[in-house]
C-alpha cells in the first residue's frame, strides 16, 4: 500500500513495501496478510464487511441469470445477514462487534458481497469517500469481477487511492474458462487479463480470488492457474477450497452426488503446492475458507479452522518448504 490518510491513520508505515518485509524471519511458512498489516501499520488492523446493496452482471442478466453455482451471498459476508442500513451505521456496528473479539483500534472498510463497482461512478463516489471519511477506517478494500472495472472506474479507484490504502479484489477463482462457464459466471481469464492491464501502476494493490478444488480440475490444471497467478504481478491472493453453502445449485449438486469436494489432505497437499509457486513478496489474504453453521453443507473439515492451519503449517514443515520455494521468475 503506497498512499497515506494522514487525517485517520499516522501511524501507517508506508516506507515497508511487500518486498521489504522478511516473513521468514519472523518463524512463517508464507506471506499472510496479518503479519503484512500489522508491519504497515504496527498494530491489527481488521476488515469490517459493509454491504452497499449491489447486485452481479451475471445475476441481474446483463451477462446471465442465477448467479455463480456457489454463491449465496449471506454466508460469504456478515453484513449481508443483517437488515439494510446505512454504510456509516454498518461502520460503526462492525467495527463495535470486532473490537468485542479483537484489541483494535483501526479498521478497513470492506466492500465484500456482490460486485462492487457495478454502478456508475456517481452511485461509487459518495459510497467510497463516506466509507473512508470514518474516523477510525484506515484503509479501503472492494471485491469486484475483473468484467466490471470500466477506465473510469479506475480512475475513481485511483484518485481515492491518493487518499488512503485500496485493495482491488478481482474474483478470478481459475484461469480455465471452462470451469467458468460450470460455474455460470459468464467471463473470462481474458477479462481478467485486461483490467490486471488497466489497473497497473495507478496507485492501489490488487488482489485475485482463488479456488481449489473445482470440478472438472486436475492437479495440473490448478497449478496451471499458480503458474500464471505467479507471473501476474498481484500484490495479493486469496485461496481457498470450494465449499459448498445452502440455498445454491451446487448444495444440490454436492447432495445428488453430481459434485465432490475436496478432502482436507488433498486440500491441504494441492495449497501448499500452488503456494510453493508463487513469488514470494506476494501477500496471502487467507488460505481457508468456511461459512456460518446456519449455511454450511460441506466439507466439514472447513469449519475447524485452527486444525486446518496446524495441518498446512505441519505440511510445510513436513517438506521443509516455504511460499516461493518452487517459483519461476
Amino acid at each position: 500500500m503506497s498512499s497515506t490518510n494522514s487525517r485517520n491513520s499516522p501511524t501507517v508505515h508506508h516506507a515497508l513495501s511487500r518486498h521489504d518485509i522478511d516473513w521468514k524471519a519472523a518463524g512463517h511458512r508464507y506471506f499472510p496478510y496479518s503479519f503484512f498489516l500489522k508491519q504497515q501499520y504496527g498494530h491489527r488492523v481488521q476488515r469490517v464487511s459493509l454491504d452497499a446493496g449491489f447486485t452481479c452482471p451475471n445475476v441481474d442478466g446483463t451477462v446471465a441469470i442465477g448467479g455463480c453455482t456457489f454463491c449465496d451471498n449471506r454466508s460469504f459476508s456478515p453484513s449481508r445477514r443483517l437488515p439494510k442500513q446505512d454504510i456509516m451505521d454498518q461502520l460503526d456496528e462492525g467495527i463495535a462487534r470486532v473490537k468485542r473479539r479483537y484489541k483494535c483500534k483501526h479498521f478497513m472498510a470492506y466492500f465484500q458481497p456482490a460486485t462492487n463497482t457495478y454502478a456508475p461512478v456517481e452511485v461509487l463516489r459518495p459510497l467510497f469517500e463516506r466509507a473512508i471519511s470514518h474516523p477510525e477506517v484506515v484503509a479501503l478494500a472492494i471485491g469486484t469481477r475483473q468484467d466490471c472495472v470500466p477506465d473510469d472506474v479506475l480512475d475513481l479507484l485511483e484518485e481515492l487511492a491518493a487518499k488512503v490504502p485500496l485493495t482491488i479484489e478481482y474474483g478470478l477463482q481459475t484461469i480455465h474458462d471452462k470451469t467458468m462457464e460450470w460455474m455460470n459466471r459468464a467471463d473470462s481469464y481474458e477479462s481478467f487479463l485486461d483490467a490486471m492491464e488497466r489497473s497497473k501502476e495507478r496507485g492501489f494493490e490488487i488482489c485475485a480470488h482463488i479456488m481449489l478444488g473445482l470440478p472438472g480440475e486436475s492437479h495440473e490444471d490448478m497449478m496451471a492457474t499458480a503458474a500464471e497467478v505467479a507471473k501476474s504481478n498481484l500484490d495479493a491472493v486469496k485461496i481457498h477450497n470450494l465449499y459448498c453453502v445452502e440455498n445454491t445449485p451446487l448444495a444440490q449438486q454436492v447432495r445428488s452426488g453430481e459434485v465432490t469436494l475436496m478432502e482436507r489432505d488433498e486440500y491441504i497437499s494441492t495449497l501448499v503446492d500452488f503456494l510453493e509457486r508463487i513469488p514470494p513478496q506476494m501477500v496471502v489474504e487467507r488460505i481457508s475458507g468456511e461459512a456460518p453453521g446456519d449455511y454450511f453443507v460441506g466439507p466439514q473439515w472447513c469449519l475447524d479452522k485452527p486444525a486446518v492451519l496446524k495441518a498446512i503449517g505441519d505440511e510445510f514443515e513436513r517438506r521443509d518448504s516455504w511460499q516461493g520455494k518452487n517459483y519461476e521468475n
